[in-house]
């Protein structure tokens, strides 16, 4: 089997994604580029870099999303970790949802990549200063939307999606994702 075979799903979604997102050339070259040039992007052991998953978790009416007060970053972020080897990371997005939120029905809205965002993570004890190429996905919560908060997060909480566009405080890349969620709601409005 080629050494590239568990890679080649994500790379066709790299492809989709850039027919979509036209004006992301350079950021799905940069994150094309990392995984064909280092068969361990999957694995944090892979310290200058790896992939992560992250869900834009939203309400079963697509309205409000669950954001989380991560504990280490000390920002309201979406949930989201690392692949640990898994380079199925629609797979990792959900599993991360569940495991951040306590949510249990939660499914993907769909296969696509909504998103993508290289940030810097700083050194933190041993673990040195490195990036996280995460890919992130739309999960959509069932009717149960109580939360529990995990040891990752210090808070949850529902944040209406117009609300995050607005808010001159929320981090950029969420922002950006609130920003892609109102235009895809509204071109399937029509």
């Amino acid at each position: 089997m080629h050494a590239l075979s568990p890679r080649i799903p994500l790379h066709h979604a790299f492809e989709i994604y850039a027919q979509v997102h036209r004006d992301e050339a350079a950021t799905v070259a940069l994150f094309s580029g990392f995984l064909a040039d280092h068969p361990q992007c999957f694995e944090r052991a892979l310290e200058h870099g790896h992939f992560t998953g992250s869900a834009w978790l939203v309400s079963a009416d697509g309205q409000r999303v669950l954001l989380t007060h991560h504990r280490k970053l000390r920002r309201w972020l979406q949930p989201g970790g690392h692949a640990d080897g898994d380079p199925d990371l629609a797979r990792v997005a959900l599993r991360e949802a569940q495991e951040e939120s306590g949510l249990t029905r939660l499914a993907l809205d769909g296969e696509d990549i909504f998103d993508l965002d290289r940030h810097r993570i700083p050194a933190r004890g041993v673990e040195p200063e490195h990036w996280h190429y995460d890919v992130r996905y739309v999960v959509r919560a069932g009717p149960d939307e109580n939360f529990a908060v995990s040891a990752e997060s210090l808070a949850l909480a529902w944040r209406p999606v117009i609300g995050v566009v607005a808010d001159a405080e929320a981090d950029e890349s969420v922002r950006r994702m609130a920003v892609k969620w109102l235009r895809r709601a509204a071109s399937s409005e029509r």
